[in-house]
Formats: structure tokens, sequence, C-alpha cells
């Protein structure tokens, strides 16, 4: 196909086409992948293992650790916020209020 076929091919035909190569690329990769992992295996075997000794499958990373609260809503004590991220509606709330945070500190 070349540059001026592309330029006769409307809006929806040219994203229809960019969503068909970018599958096959896709297909591709994963094609590849398994070529691969089918060498791996059979030189694990060749040395004795089998490639889920060498190489387990995913690494897995630990759930990132969730920050403790340091303020408390004064009367739904429910209601947190560790300090970090956006301020909860309530925290500003309260601030409008009049109050600080050190008068939400737990």
């Amino acid at each position: 196909m070349s540059v001026a076929d592309l330029d006769t091919l409307s809006l929806p035909e040219l994203k229809q086409l960019q969503k068909e190569v970018a599958q096959a690329i896709d297909s591709f990769r994963d094609r590849e992948k398994e070529k691969a992992r089918a060498v791996l295996e059979a030189k694990a075997r060749e040395l004795g293992f089998n490639l889920a000794e060498l190489a387990p499958a995913g690494r897995r990373r630990g759930a990132k650790p969730v920050s403790p609260a340091r303020y408390r809503h004064p009367e739904n004590p429910g209601l947190t916020w560790s300090g970090r991220g956006r301020r909860p509606n309530w925290v500003v709330a309260e601030l409008e209020q009049g109050r600080t945070l050190e008068d939400l500190a737990i």
C-alpha cells in the first residue's frame, strides 16, 4: 500500500487500518515470545531444569503499604485521612470552619 492509497481513505477507514496494524503487531510479538519461550524451555531441559524453576512466571510486587491515618473527623471517627494526596471534602470543610490540621490530628 502506498502513501497515495492512504490519502484516499477516510478517517474511519484509517482508524480501522490503524487498529488492524496494532493487532497484527501484537500477534507478531506474541508469536515471537512463544518461539523464545520454546527455545528457553528446551535449553532448560537440556540442563536438567524446567523453565518455571529458573524463571517463575511473572514477578509479583507486593501491595503498596497503606499509609496510617493521621487525621480524623471530629464527629465521625470513621472518616480518616493519611495526609497524603488530595484533601478529602470533610477536611476542606473543617478547615473552612476555622479548624486547623492540628485540631484534626489523631
